[in-house]
């Protein structure tokens, strides 16, 4: 969350709203006549103004890297965060406001029409949340879940059968500060996952240098709040996003304002190695993925120096070396790798483009595609739909 989207935001009204866009996605779609195509629908995230077009829809070839915008919808103030339902039928967004105009967004994906239909807009009763994330179960998503930064919050939906959220929620509300006194005055919710065995729930809060965990219980409820334990990081660290390596029991943790990447392990949580991806003490850092293969780990760095900071896994125990660092446009926030591990396609708030960097697989460094940009207005969150 960046100063400026820190103070209050207009409200905006949430009207539904539908375009062309889609087709059948996902790593492998196959077509009519049963071949393979590389061609992905990817998503795209951003702040906008509910009367104009927040979440774009594109076609994306992860063989050739060319793109093709295929539509978009508007209705929804800040959809910055997106995340997919199983299936892909569903589509959950937030709308990033500040107050309790913000919301929890469901949007149905209706492929073979090509259409984005907004059906479901709801409090999230916490400002600015700025991430969303679905619990599943038996084949089913079953709720789903918003980090609120301004609310220091996470809000828990359970789902009906149709997808969309039911109820009253369970608005679940932090406590606490850390060293900083401008940046850390309060809890600020900033990413909520799951542990890879799904027993336990991940809210990291960047306000107070902690990871929130809380047990998983399902119900409406989903999680036991009464039996939340923390997980305390160094003094001024600004916890931020969560990716787990696809094999090995460990997970990789983007601190904002130290700019450190955290080695944490699966089971205790507990820190195993921290490295530098911010060298020039920008305070910005904001995603981090690791590669399909496993083998490396990228983070993002915006303020100053803005790039991607790359990482080797040692692939015995999780830990990171430095392996380079690739420059990019201003402000990249979040940033997505095709399946097939060959592009890395990053999300250039001030610019308004998505560009485009082939991954070499040999050191995994990053060299920009000539002509591949994707032009989109304040870019913040790619997601790729799954077939």
């Amino acid at each position: 969350m960046d100063a400026f989207f820190l103070k209050l935001m207009a409200a905006a009204a949430v009207a539904t709203g539908a375009s062309a866009c889609g087709q059948r996605g996902g790593t492998a779609a196959a077509d009519d006549a049963g071949a393979v195509s590389d061609t992905l629908m990817m998503l795209v995230g951003s702040y906008a103004d509910a009367s104009t077009e927040g979440i774009s829809l594109y076609a994306f070839n992860q063989d050739d890297a060319k793109a093709e915008r295929l539509g978009g919808l508007s209705g929804i103030s800040n959809p910055s965060f997106l995340t997919v339902g199983s299936g892909g039928a569903m589509i959950y967004a937030v709308g990033e406001d500040a107050g309790v105009t913000s919301t929890v967004n469901t949007i149905a994906f209706d492929r073979h029409n090509r259409a984005m239909t907004l059906v479901a807009s709801d409090t999230t009763g916490g400002g600015a949340p700025c991430h969303i994330n679905l619990a599943s179960a038996s084949g089913r998503d079953t709720h789903v879940i918003t980090a609120n930064y301004l609310g220091g919050s996470a809000t828990i939906y359970a789902l009906g059968p149709d997808g969309r959220p039911e109820g009253e929620p369970v608005v679940i509300r932090f406590s606490g500060s850390g060293a900083d006194p401008e940046r850390q005055d309060r809890p600020h919710a900033h990413f909520a996952t799951f542990t890879p065995d799904s027993t336990r729930l991940l809210v990291t809060d960047l306000g107070t240098d902690r990871i929130h965990v809380l047990p998983v219980i399902g119900g409406r409820e989903l999680v036991d709040a009464a039996a939340m334990t923390d997980v305390e990081l160094a003094p001024g660290a600004g916890p931020r996003h969560i990716d787990w390596h696809p094999s090995l029991p460990v997970g990789y943790l983007i601190d904002e304002i130290d700019g450190n990447v955290n080695v944490i392990a699966s089971d205790s949580l507990g820190v195993v190695q921290t490295i530098k991806a911010d060298s020039v003490g920008a305070q910005g850092s904001g995603d981090i993925h690791v590669s399909p293969d496993g083998r490396f780990v990228y983070a993002s760095n915006r303020l100053k120096a803005d790039g991607i900071a790359i990482f080797a896994i040692d692939q015995a125990t999780g830990r990171l070396t430095h392996a380079g660092y690739q420059p990019t446009g201003p402000h990249p926030r979040n940033f997505a790798i095709t399946p097939n591990g060959r592009f890395m396609l990053v999300a250039c708030r001030d610019t308004d483009t998505i560009e485009v960097y082939a991954v070499s697989g040999a050191d995994g460094s990053l060299s920009r595609v000539a002509g591949a940009d994707i032009h989109v207005s304040r870019p913040v969150c790619i997601k790729f739909i799954e077939q």
